[in-house]
């Protein structure tokens, strides 16, 4: 009576814990695959005690044990199936419940069938009793244990190889696995075989720890999270943050590295929805770049990325989010953060920095362009000077010839004449004096980037020729100038960031003639070519280098040695790359010269 005492306190013992685990499982959300195995599995497990206790407290009664036998055997022969469904979700994440599976569940059918009928044909049992001793088993009844033993032996096999695989053959979570699956196994072994003595109930009983072990991984080592232990430890490690959603977009996993960037802990976290996710200042603001993206990516193996900034925490990611799948079926969605705040502040500072460099350069070519200008203002404004002079003796000589009587009116006309001849040569003086200023304004005052306007190639070469013409005389070089397009043709962009652009190329040109050449000829041509504006630069200097040229539009070089910064060629190509959605290119010949060749789309 004590011994049954017993049985009965630890079977309710064993059925109370697992109610506690199905408690668990079923006021959980929608969980995943392998928590609907497990639960399934205890379940089985359950029915199987549950007869076993009843068995045991109506053993003194009329009723036939073998009748509970029956209810339990529903348990019996399903749980094998359901354990080795569950060791496959787990190695394999999720597997796709095809007709095949149903193929395991024929050998349990007709196992259930033959307890049911037992009595008319004793393939399963010839002589039933609680007590392993006394019991004489069917021709079926190895069929059946060699098919539950193959079953547990399989699944087992897959959950070894996988946590030995991630996390060691020592490790918490092996040793668990090990123990949970093979103690059951002997006993029921042993016990069968009759080398033990046991009761019937020995083997839910056993069974029955097998959950509670794999319950205890579940609680405590996270058996059942779609991470091992080992590979967790590597991904911690990873640079990059990362998430894990399910099809709700709810977080289901993530690494330190998230937790780390985030300033957030795992309680506001696990489980969470993403775009509800907070820290410990606040909600953190995921914009509507993460809706579209997800919704973008539904049924979808594309991977969608996108710049996100989370002023929460002071940092810019480029997010990649993609669909995990397996064979067709859907694991989740894994959200990459890659951090690019330090990258952006780089790019931040190297343009401030290029931005300084390029304003030298213009200061630089400033210089050089002002006492040109200088010098190209003095001719006029002395022309000037001596026009307003002999306009001021016409106007004298106008005025004392009006109460003279010997000045006919033909002579009072010749005066006006003169007067008249005189305003025209001013308003030429003053004309060219005016393009100068304008000019030279445009190439001074800093404009930005993206202003531009509509002008024509007769505007630009107008621009070019009088802010060269200085240094073109000082070299005593030739600018050839040839304009084949006209003003029916006409380029959109900033004129002042093109006027600047062909002069360095000019003074180049200049550079490269140096003092060996008589002859420095520079032709300056305009021509239309499939809609496209082709200005062509063209010497016939010495050539450009080889090592020069291997570098000519890809970093900034110079040949003037200090007085060069090697930002001229580098940001021309760039420039006419970005601004004017064109192209320059080059032909140089050693001993012949190079041609500089600016293409531009033309806005008719």
């Amino acid at each position: 009576m004590e011994n049954t005492n017993s049985l009965i306190a630890m079977l309710i013992s064993e059925a109370l814990i697992l109610v506690l685990f199905l408690t668990i499982f079923f006021t959980q959300k929608k969980g995943s695959q392998l928590k609907n195995a497990f639960l399934t599995y205890i379940s089985l497990i359950f029915i199987w005690i549950l007869g076993s206790i009843i068995q045991i407290l109506f053993q003194y009664s009329n009723i036939d044990p073998f009748l509970f036998e029956k209810f339990s055997g529903f348990g019996v022969v399903s749980a094998p199936v359901a354990f080795l469904l569950l060791c496959m979700i787990f190695s394999k994440t999720k597997i796709k419940l095809s007709k095949k599976y149903l193929l395991l569940l024929v050998i349990p059918i007709i196992t259930a069938i033959l307890f049911l009928t037992n009595e008319k044909h004793h393939l399963v049992f010839e002589h039933y009793s609680t007590n392993i001793q006394e019991v004489v088993y069917g021709k079926y009844f190895f069929v059946h244990s060699l098919y539950t033993y193959g079953l547990y032996l399989v699944g087992l096999v897959y959950l070894l190889k996988y946590s030995f695989k991630n996390s060691g053959f020592f490790s918490r979570q092996s040793l668990l696995l090990i123990g949970g699956t093979s103690i059951p196994l002997i006993l029921n072994f042993l016990g069968t075989a009759k080398v033990i003595s046991a009761s019937m109930y020995t083997t839910p009983i056993s069974f029955s720890f097998m959950a509670v072990f794999y319950a205890l991984a579940i609680f405590k080592f996270k058996f059942i999270s779609s991470t091992p232990i080992a590979l967790q430890k590597i991904v911690d490690r990873i640079s990059d943050s990362y998430l894990v959603l399910d099809e709700n977009y709810n977080i289901t996993d993530f690494n330190e590295t998230f937790l780390h960037t985030f300033n957030t802990k795992t309680d506001y976290v696990r489980g969470r929805n993403i775009f509800k996710l907070t820290n410990s200042t606040g909600d953190i603001k995921i914009n509507k770049l993460f809706e579209k993206a997800f919704e973008k990516i539904k049924d979808s193996t594309e991977t969608f990325q996108f710049e996100q900034a989370i002023p929460e925490i002071q940092k810019v990611f480029m997010v990649e989010i993609n669909n995990i799948y397996t064979k067709n079926n859907f694991l989740g969605i894994l959200v990459l953060f890659k951090d690019i705040t330090q990258h952006k502040q780089d790019i931040q500072t190297i343009q401030n920095n290029q931005d300084i460099l390029i304003e030298q350069e213009r200061l630089a070519s400033l210089g050089q362009m002002i006492g040109g200008i200088a010098h190209n203002l003095k001719t006029p404004i002395f022309s000037v000077t001596g026009g307003l002079e002999g306009l001021s003796d016409l106007i004298n000589e106008f005025d004392m010839s009006i109460d003279n009587a010997s000045v006919t009116p033909t002579d009072m006309h010749e005066i006006a004449s003169d007067m008249r001849e005189w305003i025209e040569k001013l308003k030429g003086h003053i004309s060219y004096m005016s393009d100068v200023i304008t000019t030279v304004k445009g190439q001074a005052v800093t404009l930005s980037e993206s202003e531009s306007m509509n002008f024509s190639i007769t505007e630009l070469f107008k621009r070019v020729d009088i802010l060269m013409k200085h240094e073109i005389k000082n070299a005593l070089a030739t600018l050839d100038i040839q304009n084949q397009v006209g003003d029916a043709e006409l380029l959109t962009g900033n004129i002042n960031s093109l006027v600047q652009i062909i002069n360095n190329i000019i003074s180049n040109a200049i550079e490269a003639y140096g003092n060996d050449y008589a002859n420095k000829k520079i032709e300056l041509l305009a021509s239309l070519e499939n809609k496209n504006v082709i200005i062509s630069i063209k010497d016939y200097g010495p050539g450009i280098s080889e090592i020069a040229q291997q570098k000519l539009f890809k970093e900034m070089i110079t040949t003037k040695g200090k007085n060069g910064t090697g930002l001229g060629m580098f940001m021309s190509y760039s420039n006419i790359k970005v601004h004017f959605n064109g192209n320059l290119t080059y032909k140089t010949e050693p001993g012949k010269g190079t041609t500089f060749y600016i293409t531009i789309p033309a806005k008719t």
